[in-house]
Order: structure tokens, then sequence, then C-alpha cells
């Protein structure tokens, strides 16, 4: 039951404070649309997403016009294309580009292999197509797995995502390598995650679902700024009664689609997701406990208060908390990181112990346009080494800004936002990364 109190409560969050509902996702399973012909497998695609989706904008307006709370994208994620394509992906591609536009959603995620463990033939042929597919539709994203907790780290895969990233960056470098905005490469993904570019729907989810990405780091800011100079156990306590009542709004809305699309109500991702919006920033929490800028000594340690005090809020909101749910820290989407690099406060290797103990990874970073394949590759491999023996969610979303060096600014618009190029440690690693093969799983994957 929602009180009337929460009700005004989150009227303020909405009209001070830069709340909103950041997406409502629907995932889709496309098992079912398999075919041998790549043509056929593209019009089961296309005719399956069109008939799931075809009330999920307007759905999603709705809600946000009879509830008033901002409903900011709604998207769709489908089983990882890997899986259904016998052949040639790039029909599917397209036809995914096409369906997403027919429905009106913003994005569509799925264009995905799990390769974690090894590769399929069609793994090899989704990933081959990937700088062409990104450089040619508008609202299709792609993300690859390449490494878990069980199975370890496939480095023959994170060799190849280096090389893709060039070459996608290459192919969009008139719109500052935007192609490489809908790539992400993944360690330990799930299933159920709601946000872009890495939302999928895997195997084990039902045949549809609604999935919510919930945002609210300026309603923390501001709860923050009540607390000024008091303990941190104060801080953390403010932090979980904050996410607990930003959690409860998204269960409103999920609920509230899934009823009125007939369709199962998945999870709730309370991840603090940012804008380039000032007053909308999770970089901009870490400073109100007292930092001068995102990357001061101490900013791991508030990141870590951050994100376990938002998904224990969260939890106590909703029986069905999954995807991310932390917070990011992406640079181009967040106002406090930009501001934080540019003032040289925040570099590539700080942000990467960030990660130990936030949402995600090392996330929507610019660097210049004229590094190697290999030094991508070993970002890659050491943020999965991250993900792999902590057992958490990690992910890499770089783009090489083609003809830019570090301090240029590139400017991708919408909540993709604008970011400094960071400059990237260059020492020689080609021979590390030419080894190929698998690096082991950690001990600690053996419990069951």
């Amino acid at each position: 039951m929602i009180e009337k109190r929460e009700i005004l409560q989150t009227m303020h969050m909405i009209q001070q404070e830069n709340f909103d509902i950041r997406t409502i996702t629907l995932g889709i399973n496309l098992l079912d649309c398999s075919d041998r012909d790549a043509n056929r497998c593209a019009e089961r695609v296309y005719e399956k997403i069109c008939r799931t989706a075809r009330d999920l904008v307007k759905t999603g307006e709705e809600i946000e016009t009879e509830l008033g709370i901002p409903i900011v994208n709604k998207r769709i994620s489908v089983t990882p294309i890997s899986l259904i394509c016998q052949d040639d992906p790039r029909p599917i591609a397209l036809a995914l580009d096409r369906a997403a536009a027919e429905v009106g959603v913003n994005f569509l995620g799925g264009y995905s292999a799990l390769m974690h463990k090894g590769a399929t033939l069609a793994d090899e042929r989704l990933l081959a197509s990937i700088p062409e597919v990104l450089s040619e539709t508008k609202f299709l994203c792609s993300s690859v797995n390449v490494a878990s907790t069980r199975a370890g780290i496939n480095m023959n895969a994170v060799k190849e995502m280096g090389e893709i990233i060039k070459r996608t960056a290459e192919l969009t470098a008139d719109q500052d390598g935007l192609g490489c905005a809908k790539l992400v490469v993944f360690a330990n993904a799930v299933e159920d995650n709601p946000f872009m570019a890495g939302a999928f729907c895997g195997v084990g989810e039902p045949e549809c679902a609604i999935n919510v990405g919930v945002s609210g780091p300026g309603v923390v800011k501001v709860a923050l700024e009540h607390v000024k100079g008091m303990p941190f156990d104060v801080v953390a306590e403010t932090i979980k009664r904050t996410a607990f009542k930003i959690t409860r709004v998204g269960q409103l809305v999920a609920k509230e689609a899934s009823k009125r699309m007939n369709i199962p109500f998945g999870i709730v991702d309370l991840s603090l997701a940012p804008t380039p919006a000032r007053g909308d920033s999770v970089a901009h929490i870490l400073t109100e406990m007292g930092l001068l800028n995102a990357g001061a000594p101490g900013t791991t340690a508030a990141l870590a208060l951050l994100n376990d005090a938002v998904k224990k809020g969260g939890i106590m909101a909703s029986n069905h908390v999954g995807g991310l749910s932390g917070a990011f820290i992406p640079v181009s989407e967040d106002i406090g990181m930009i501001e934080a690099v540019s003032a040289g406060a925040l570099t590539l290797e700080k942000l990467e112990a960030m990660t130990c103990v936030c949402s995600v990874g090392l996330d929507m970073i610019a660097i210049p346009g004229d590094t190697s394949a290999a030094t991508i590759s070993g970002i890659i491999a050491d943020e999965a080494a991250i993900g792999m023996i902590n057992n958490k969610t990690t992910a890499v979303r770089l783009i090489p800004a083609v003809g830019k060096k570090a301090g240029d600014l590139v400017e991708f618009g919408g909540l993709l936002g604008r970011a400094p190029v960071m400059s990237v440690n260059t020492q020689d690693n080609s021979e590390f990364i030419a080894r190929g093969g698998r690096i082991p799983a950690p001990v600690h994957s053996m419990r069951n």
C-alpha cells in the first residue's frame, strides 16, 4: 500500500531533485525464432517483437501521465542473437533495428554473445559483424560476455574485442565513435539488466518480462545535504532510507506496466544512473560526503558505502530486486565525473579501483584514438579479472576518439553526454594479449 505521505515525498523528488524512472525495459525471448535461413529468422524476430512490444511505449506514456512520474526511456532486450542465429546475423540486426523503430523504443539490446568459456561459430560470426552493424543501425546495442567467476577469462575473446572496439570507432568516427557507446564487454553479465548498452534477455528468463530501472542520484545528494558533517553511520542510514523510497516508486511503475500489458513483472534495478544534467550526478553524492572531487583519496570508500547502502535500502522495498543494482559511474553521462576528469582529479587507474566496489565498471570513457587494440584488450582483461575474482559484474565501455588526444572533448548528446578524452597507459602489452587461451577460474569458483 502506497501511503499519502509517500506520494507527497515522491512529488517533491520529481519536481525538485531530478528523480525519474530511467527505463521500462521489456525482455523478449526469441529462442523460438531460430531458423537456418537468416532471412526467415529475421522475419520471425521482427514479427515477434512488433507483436509483443506494440503497446510498450503507449503503456509507459499512459503511466507517466496518470501517475506524474517521468519515465525517460522505453526499451527492449532480447535473447542473445548468437543463440538463435545459425547463419549470417546481419539480416537479423537490421530486423531488430527496424522493429525498434516500428514500436518506438529508444534502444534495443541483445545483439550479444556469451563467450566466457569459448566461442561457437555463431558467436564468431556475430563478433565479426559488430563494427559494421553498429555503424549502420540507430537503436541496436551490443554486448559480449568474456569472463565469469565459474569459467575464468576467455583471452581469445578479449583480444578480439580490443580489435572490434577499434574498428567500430573507425567506422563511426564522424560521430566521435558513437558506435562504441552502444557496445559493452562484460564479466559475469546478468540476464535481467534493463540498462543499455548491456541489456539482454537471458535463457533463464520467462517468455517475456517487464524490468524497470530507477534513478535518483539527485535525491540521494539532497538527502545527504541534511546530514552534513555527521558520522558515516548516519550517512549510510540516510542513503538506505532514500533508496527505499526510490525503489518503492520503481516497483509501483513495474507492477502497473505488468498489469496493463499482461506481462510478468521481472525486477526493479535500483541502480543510481546519472545524467549529464546538473543535480543528477553520482559523483556529487561523493563530494557531498566531503571530497573536493571524485577521485580524491577516500573516493573508493565513499563509493563502497553508497553502493552497499543503496542495495540495503532497495531490497527492503521490493521482493524482486535484480539487474545490476547499486551505483553507476559512467564518465560522459555524469556531470560530476566530467568535472573531476577535467580537473585532473580522476584518472583511468582510479576509476578501475572504484569499479571494485560499484555496480559495473569502466563506463563511457573516451580514450585517445591512437590507442592500440592490445591496450584496449589489456584494459578489458584487467576489468574482467576484477569481476571474476570478486564474483561481481564488471564491464568496459571504451570509446577511442579517432583523431583526438587526451584533453580533447567528444560530444554524444542526450543521455550519453560528453566526455573529456582520458590519457591511457601505453606501455606495450601486445605479447601478453597475443598469448590467447583462457585464464583459469579462481579457486572459490568451486563452491557448490
